[in-house]
């Protein structure tokens, strides 16, 4: 009686293209975004919560990702300032299961946003002028004192109210 081995093992082909589709679903497994932390930017792409602009300057954008019984959600902003007017009409600035990112304006990693220092006079996607910073630095500011120059800013120059107010023009100095 003959046995025919070929029905009983797997050929090359059958063998490899079982090995791709065990790559693929591990990487698509493992290529979601985290559960926790900053997620990733598509710079120029990706557009902010607040305002709609691209989210373009990786030294001055922010994240916020939301945890809570409708899921994991994270919201992108193109200026620190978009992401704290945000939080506050959302009712949810000081929120612990809120986590608030920013880049660190000297080399564009992101640090916590509500331990980050603040450097004011920076030129920023919204004129907000804070630059974040994972050290103190001279002049710097802690969140409290940024979210109140973002509140100085906003109701000086910002549009998002009834009468238009102008925007502060690149390098000018805000208060």
């Amino acid at each position: 009686m003959m046995v025919d081995r070929r029905s009983r093992q797997p050929g090359p082909r059958r063998v490899a293209g079982w090995g791709l589709l065990l790559v693929f679903l591990l990487f698509v497994g493992c290529s979601g975004e985290p559960e926790t932390g900053p997620g990733k930017v598509r710079w120029d792409r990706d557009t902010c919560v607040r305002c709609n602009m691209a989210v373009s300057d990786p030294h001055y954008s922010a994240q916020v990702r939301i945890r809570d019984a409708q899921g994991n959600h994270l919201y992108k902003f193109d200026d620190i300032g978009c992401a704290v007017i945000w939080l506050e009409e959302q009712g949810r600035l000081d929120d612990p299961a809120v986590e608030i990112w920013v880049n660190d304006y000297r080399n564009g990693e992101w640090i916590d946003a509500r331990t980050a220092w603040y450097v004011p006079g920076k030129v920023t996607p919204m004129g907000y002028g804070l630059g974040a910073t994972s050290q103190k630095a001279p002049g710097a500011m802690d969140f409290t004192a940024a979210r109140d120059h973002i509140h100085a800013i906003e109701s000086q120059y910002h549009v998002h109210r009834e009468a238009p107010h102008p925007h502060p023009q690149a390098g000018e100095k805000t208060p």
